[in-house]
């Protein structure tokens, strides 16, 4: 009960404001450079969730870049949608923007013969040190605080002294109960696919 109360205060208070941030990185400098695709976290003004752009994010262990087309996926919301996670920097240089909200991203690699198992549609979650979690020392969390957030949240920053930089490790932390997983809603839809780096 307490879970879910804390789930859906998290949601209501963070979902749309924090997706901006997560992937756009509102706020930031533009860059000088106008020729070819920017970094999210340099596009501000009107532009923001209407161009493309890149981030950089976790998959399979391997720093990767994906390209978004836009913020959101407009129309109804699609019923095949893989995870996108955010959590705390898992090495000195993160993601997403600082000052702000200092962050990673962890999403499945693109399967090398794509088999119909990949999909360019994302579903938003924040990866979250759970309370047995931390008072275990299984997982040391980052403090801090998304754009629309009430409060500090405890961001994953290691699970038994380890980055989580693979949708597995992730999911492994979540089964063994040291991570929560906050679905982030319809608002934290997005669409991008792994490009390279």
């Amino acid at each position: 009960m307490i879970k879910k109360r804390f789930q859906t205060a998290v949601r209501g208070f963070v979902a749309t404001m924090a997706l901006a941030t997560i992937v756009f990185g509102a706020g930031s400098a533009a860059t000088a450079n106008a020729g070819g695709i920017r970094n999210c976290v340099d596009i501000t003004g009107p532009n923001t969730g209407r161009v493309g752009c890149y981030e950089d994010v976790w998959a399979d262990g391997v720093e990767r870049r994906m390209v978004f087309s836009n913020q959101g996926f407009d129309g109804a919301t699609p019923k095949a949608l893989d995870v996108f996670y955010v959590l705390a920097p898992q090495t000195a240089t993160p993601q997403g923007p600082t000052p702000g909200f200092p962050h990673d991203h962890v999403v499945r690699d693109v399967p090398a013969k794509n088999n119909g198992n990949y999909t360019t549609k994302l579903q938003g979650f924040f990866v979250l040190c759970s309370g047995s979690g931390i008072v275990s020392g299984a997982c040391a969390p980052q403090w801090i605080t998304p754009p629309g957030a009430p409060d500090v949240l405890p961001f994953v920053g290691t699970v038994n002294g380890q980055p989580l930089t693979s949708v597995a490790a992730v999911d492994a932390a979540a089964n063994a109960g040291h991570v929560v997983l906050i679905n982030l809603g319809p608002s934290a839809v997005i669409v991008g696919s792994i490009s390279g780096k």
